[in-house]
């Protein structure tokens, strides 16, 4: 980061400094972090804003709470606070205020989805409600297919309700899939990044990934999905993560997976009315403007949770 005095510390529990060489020949040092005060400092370094690289699937460190200094993003937006429904749900309202505006179906811009309340995959708990929510996600999906002339065959993703890294996650084409999961898939589907038990899942119509790239030059197409990355409200670039053993109605967050930078070459803050829909400039302007439906949806979501803590704390305040 040009300008500012950075340090990379650890929220593991390291004692000493860790040195990662890189490709470009130089050396990244991770330090271990230390509470003072109301501050978290590295070697006597005192930064003045905290930028967190860790979804905190596993919990709320500690040594976060109560701090006076800024951490991007919000402590309280880690997955072990967040529900990916609500910020779905969010999200979806977001997008159909934006498209009654401009005469677009939602749909364009937000899939499908269905939730199941409490479920457990080992004991079997949920099953019914799940399969049932399925057939009737799939449904409602081919008849969004037939009206727009899709041949493709619909399907479901299924993922953990919290908790990232593609784990607890899989697809389904029809709802018997759901209740005929081997003991391997039931256990697969029990537990998510850093063993956070999986009770809540979101079904979501999975959309099919025909973008295809090549990892490196001149090499075979594969398919691929984008990721936008944002600072502030701005859109900045992205990856693509690209997969070369999965097809486009398979999840390609999995061990296995490339990484390919995904460039804005050129502003693709407006549309270009004059090239075609499926123009790099044109293609790139639609997933930011998702991006920042995601965005405006998380900062929704982080106020409700503000919201929520504050009307708790005040509730807890009165019982005492």
């Amino acid at each position: 980061m040009a300008g500012f005095g950075v340090r990379v510390g650890s929220l593991e529990p390291i004692t000493e400094p860790v040195h990662f060489d890189l490709p470009s020949g130089r050396t990244l040092t991770q330090h271990p972090i230390c509470r003072v005060g109301r501050r978290i400092e590295v070697d006597g370094f005192s930064p003045c804003t905290i930028l967190l690289n860790n979804d905190l699937s596993g919990g709320r460190p500690e040594i976060l709470d109560n701090l006076e200094q800024t951490a991007i993003p919000p402590v309280e937006l880690g997955w072990w606070k967040r529900s990916k429904f609500e910020h779905f749900s969010i999200y979806q309202n977001l997008t159909k205020e934006l498209c009654a505006t401009i005469n677009l179906d939602p749909w364009y811009l937000s899939p499908l989805m269905r939730d199941c309340g409490h479920i457990d995959f080992l004991k079997r708990e949920g099953e019914t409600c799940l399969q049932s929510q399925v057939q009737e996600l799939l449904a409602e999906i081919q008849a969004k297919y037939d009206e727009h002339q899709i041949k493709e065959k619909p399907f479901v993703v299924i993922k953990a309700d919290a908790g990232t890294y593609g784990m607890g996650v899989m697809t389904a084409q029809s709802a018997e899939e759901v209740t005929h999961l081997n003991r391997k898939q039931r256990t697969r589907m029990s537990a998510s990044k850093e063993g956070l038990g999986i009770d809540r899942v979101l079904i979501q119509e999975g959309v099919h990934s025909f973008e295809k790239v090549s990892i490196h030059q001149n090499d075979d197409r594969y398919v691929a999905e984008p990721v936008i990355y944002m600072v502030d409200h701005f859109v900045v670039g992205g990856f693509y993560r690209v997969h070369t053993e999965k097809g486009v109605n398979e999840s390609l967050n999995s061990p296995g997976a490339a990484f390919v930078p995904l460039p804005f070459n050129e502003a693709c803050s407006l549309p270009s009315p004059d090239s075609s829909p499926d123009s790099e400039r044109n293609r790139l302007y639609v997933y930011g403007v998702v991006a920042r439906l995601a965005l405006l949806a998380a900062a929704y979501e982080y106020q409700m949770i503000r919201e929520a803590d504050a009307a708790a704390e005040q509730m807890t305040g009165y019982a005492s």
